[in-house]
């Protein structure tokens, strides 16, 4: 393989001998400040004629030899340098470039460009000379680093210029140390195929203040000093105060240590109270001294005070203490924090210059820490010392402990006073009473130690004892024990369950902690035995002979790999072996775990403002590097801190977590750790942040049936409310008739939900508004309409014509609505002097004017016309009676001649059909009218199919007027409508269509 590929290795040298003869310094495609990339290679071609090729991805790229501003390749020959650029960058850009040499290939080159972009860029920087000046830039996705040059040349890390970045890789900065005249000019980040540049701007200092002076608090007799620093070390200035020029003396010193100015004044009075002022080369900085006199100790003083102050009780205490400070002093006393005032055993003696503090009488109880404060204007200032009052102690305190009590001594313990009465124990007095006597036998003084062991004792017999403390101060009151038995047996309690320390395949190691009951006696040593898994029997562990004397670190060898034990041990004392204590946990007999390795294809499945879903599969098992994993540990870190915060407390055993209580958009890193009982794998992290929100939706409209129509009376209130799901949180925006709604109405977007109100509608309020969701995917509208009307006003008055005999033609002056309301018609009802009831013989007429048939001579007509709309309908207006009488005249038969006469004519349309876009859910009316004899057969078809017999449509042919009524409008009733018109003399057909709008 080797041989192979060294043949073609010298194959593709040789033919590339046959056009370069020499070719170095090649160097990868790089980005420049300016939006373009280059490569640059050195080569020397046998033949200046040889022709260049550059591909990209295998495709041959056109360029130029000259660079101009709309040309995006450019092949630029400079001697032997060759230099291709790609200007104007961009994602398509991305890719392998390569060089040949009349189809010889001489570099390839692969360009990668990252997505990212400067979410803030670096901004022009001003520093004075000697001062440091920093850039800074935030990126959108975190990049490791980004490239940073300073006037066209790159930098790198070192004193002069220091480049990092934060630890999420966002924001990376550029330090420019010690910035002098020549460091001006453009710098530049790259990042990507990204760059942003900005100016370094070096100013000339001349003379400032690097530190001016600050106000200073001076002491009456203490030193004061003032300092400022210059930017100059060969400036002189001048130092004044109130105004006036000061010089050095023996109360004030003026030094200068390189740019550093100072003036010192070595014992200030009240006359140095004042504005100070440093000048030099033009410029000055102010300060003030403030001279105050707090309150004072003087220090020797002081130090006697705090020495602690021992008396008798029953004795006196005294306390004196001078001090300095402006008048007036505020003087106060305290004994453990408690202000002390004038009484009949406490005495404040208060003069100029010193006060004074008497206690008599005093008791163990007063002893204390007494401080002393003194306050003024300028400060406060306090003291302390400490109150000893001697007294004798109080008695012994229980409870007896028991060490031992065996057949030949009994061995106790008991604990030392609640107070010594600020002396030290010098001895125990003890007395003893055998129980059922009434002689007490003093044991005598037995040193301070607060134990005794009585050798002086029969077996089964019990005993008393009485305990007094002694000092230099006196002896306690007695405290007396319980009643003991000596040599009553008395076993341990149980020790605590064994703990594992550590487990191998062929030795545990335990421990336990002693039992809290000895059962008063010592203990002698520990019996341990061990049970395997799903076993009842226990077995020993040490040898019935040889107890276990310690209870740390014990090891037990007598296992077998592989299996799960559990112990228990009990103690031993002179009575016996006690209670055995509860079982240790299980564990298994063999060598340490390997921690395990990082999780694989860890992925967010799901997410939400407050959670996210995480998913990822187990770390694989590699034998004696990473065992398998035990559970798992899911951290995550906010953008803004550095720590990790753990979201489980308990390991997970599932491949899967749901992280909860983030906050709603906000920034987060996440990473997975595999936890074994050899410890703690290495973290798992994404790849990228990410953020508190649910994956992408296109905003939808949730409702199955949402009302595109809404009636409102006016006055009412118009509420409309529509449901959405979309994600991330959408813009809502509400429009009327195409503009934004007015002020009136009221918008309420909640989350998935959106409400419009009209708290009180009017008739302008009428029109189509429309609900625009959109987001970064996408966006959905929907649009109702909202009709504000009322019941409508009656029509005016009603006329009654007679045109044709047997018809009449009724008018009406138009209801006043009808100007503001498109959706009003009118209905017209009859009644005559037969029937006398009213009954309706037409209905949605949208004109002022119908035509009743049938009108029957001798009979009285009365007519009513009512206008509608979508509210209801309004009072009738009612015509004059119409009445037609029959004329009786005397009868005369006249033959006429016989004329021949044929009126028969094929059907023909009078009125043709009209065109209809009717809105949805509204009614649609059409109608044509046509004549023939004899009278055709009418028939209504749409798209080809008849209608006749279909019952959602009303179909009427009345004195050759057809018409068609659609109830309601859908989508359904879009299309062609026919009418045909046949007869035997001959057929006639009229169409038009009906568009459907939302």
């Amino acid at each position: 393989m080797l041989k192979k590929l060294n043949e073609m290795k010298r194959e593709r040298e040789e033919e590339l001998a046959a056009f370069v003869s020499h070719i170095n310094t090649l160097k990868h495609i790089d980005v420049k400040d300016n939006d373009c990339a280059t490569i640059e290679l050195d080569m020397d071609l046998k033949d200046p004629t040889s022709k260049i090729f550059v591909y990209k991805d295998g495709v041959m790229i056109q360029f130029s030899k000259e660079e101009s501003d709309g040309i995006k390749h450019c092949l630029k020959q400079v001697g032997k340098k060759f230099v291709f650029t790609i200007k104007k960058l961009g994602k398509d850009d991305a890719g392998l470039y390569s060089v040949d040499v009349e189809g010889v290939n001489v570099f390839s080159s692969e360009f990668k460009v990252p997505e990212v972009d400067f979410a803030v860029k670096i901004r022009e920087v001003k520093a004075t000379e000697r001062e440091d000046a920093l850039f800074q830039c935030v990126l959108t996705s975190p990049m490791d680093e980004i490239k940073w040059l300073g006037k066209n040349a790159p930098l790198t890390n070192g004193e002069k210029h220091v480049i990092s970045c934060s630890e999420d890789k966002l924001i990376h900065k550029l330090i420019v140390r010690d910035c002098m005249p020549l460091d001006a000019g453009i710098y530049a980040a790259v990042a990507g195929i990204k760059s942003c540049n900005a100016w370094l701007v070096v100013e000339d200092p001349g003379v400032h203040f690097h530190a001016g002076l600050s106000d200073c608090k001076a002491i009456i007799g203490e030193a004061a000093e003032l300092e400022c620093k210059v930017s100059r070390e060969d400036c002189e200035g001048k130092w004044y105060k109130d105004g006036s020029e000061i010089q050095a003396s023996d109360d004030i010193t003026i030094t200068k240590d390189g740019t550093f100015h100072r003036l010192r004044i070595n014992k200030v009075t009240e006359d140095h109270s004042g504005k100070y002022k440093f000048e030099a080369d033009g410029r000055k900085t102010e300060s003030l001294i403030i001279v105050e006199d707090p309150p004072r100790f003087d220090p020797e003083e002081l130090e006697i005070f705090k020495t602690p102050v021992t008396v008798k009780k029953g004795h006196k205490a005294s306390f004196k203490l001078p001090f300095v400070g402006k008048d007036p002093i505020k003087v106060q006393w305290y004994l453990d924090g408690e202000e002390l005032s004038e009484e009949s055993n406490i005495k404040i003696e208060n003069s100029e210059g010193y006060t004074r503090l008497h206690l008599m009488k005093l008791q163990r109880k007063d002893s204390g820490e007494v401080k002393i404060k003194l306050k003024n204007e300028f400060g406060t200032i306090e003291a302390f010392s400490q109150l000893i009052v001697l007294d004798k102690p109080t008695p012994p305190m229980g409870p007896l402990e028991i060490v031992e009590a065996s057949a030949s001594q009994i061995d106790f313990k008991w604990r030392t006073p609640k107070d010594c009465g600020g002396c030290k124990i010098d001895n125990y007095i003890l007395e003893r009473n055998q129980v059922g006597r009434n002689t007490w036998k003093k044991l005598g003084p037995i040193g301070p130690d607060a134990k005794y062991k009585d050798t002086d004792v029969d077996h089964g017999r019990r005993y008393c004892y009485r305990i007094r403390a002694e000092t230099e101060m006196g002896i306690s009151e007695l405290m007396e024990t319980e009643d003991i038995q000596a040599g009553t047996k008395a076993y341990p309690g149980p020790p605590s369950a064994p703990k594992i320390v550590s487990a191998f395949k062929d030795c545990i190691n335990l421990s336990w902690s002693p039992p809290s009951n000895t059962g008063g006696t010592n203990i002698l040593g520990y019996n341990l035995e061990k049970r395997k898994k799903g076993s009842n029997l226990w077995g020993q562990v040490n040898p019935h002979t040889e107890m276990i004397k310690g209870h740390k670190g014990f090891g037990v060898k007598d296992v077998i790999e592989g299996i799960e034990y559990e112990f228990r041990v009990s103690a031993i004392n002179n009575s016996g072996a006690g209670e055995y204590s509860a079982p240790s946990e299980f564990v298994f007999a063999r060598d340490p775990k390997k921690p395990p390795g990082k999780v694989i294809d860890l992925k967010v499945t799901d997410s939400t403002y407050t959670t996210l879903s995480l998913a990822w599969t187990k770390p694989k098992d590699i034998e004696g590097v990473e065992d398998e994993a035990k559970g798992y540990f899911v951290e995550i870190r906010p953008a803004e801190s550095t720590e990790w915060e753990r979201c489980n407390t308990s390991l997970v055993t599932l491949n899967f977590y749901t992280v909860k209580g983030m906050k709603s958009m906000a920034m987060y890193w996440v990473r997975v750790i595999a936890v074994n009982d050899g410890g703690d794998g290495e973290p798992q992290e994404l790849d990228n942040y990410i953020l508190a929100m649910p994956p992408p939706v296109r905003p939808r409209f949730t409702d199955n049936k949402i009302k595109s129509f809404m009636v409102v009376r006016a006055g009412n209130s118009a509420r409309f409310n529509i449901n959405f799901e979309a994600s991330p949180w959408p813009d809502v925006t509400w429009l009327k008739d195409g503009v934004p709604v007015s002020k009136k109405v009221t918008v309420s977007n909640a989350e998935a939900t959106s409400q419009l109100l009209i708290a009180s509608s009017e008739r302008s309020d009428s029109g189509i508004y429309t609900i625009i969701v959109k987001n970064v995917v996408g966006q959905e509208t929907f649009s109702i309409e909202i009709r504000v009307t009322d019941e409508p006003k009656p029509p005016g008055p009603v006329e009654v014509d007679e045109n044709v005999p047997g018809t009449v033609t009724i008018s009406w002056t138009p209801s006043p609505d009808e100007k503001r309301d498109d959706r009003l018609h009118y209905m017209v009802t009859k009644r005559d002097s037969n029937k006398r009831s009213w009954h309706t013989i037409a209905d949605r007429i949208f004109n002022n004017k119908f035509t009743a048939c049938n009108i029957m001579p001798d009979r009285e007509y009365q007519f009513r016309v009512y206008a509608k709309n979508d509210m209801g309908s309004s009072n009738p207006s009612e015509s004059p009676k119409w009445l037609i009488t029959s004329k009786k005249e005397k009868f005369t038969l006249t033959m006429p001649e016989r004329k021949t006469c044929d009126l028969q004519c094929p059907p023909k349309f009078i009125v043709p059909l009209k065109m209809h876009a009717a809105p949805q859910g509204y009614e649609c009316y059409m109608s044509c009218a046509i004549k023939g004899d004899p009278t055709p057969h009418v028939t209504w078809l749409r798209n080809n199919i008849s209608l006749n017999t279909n019952t959602n449509y009303l179909i009427s042919n009345t004195c050759g007027v057809c018409s068609m009524l659609i109830l309601r409008v859908g989508p359904k009733d879009m299309g062609e409508y026919t009418v045909v018109a046949e007869s035997p003399m001959g057929r006639a057909e009229c169409s038009t269509k009906l568009s459907v709008r939302d």
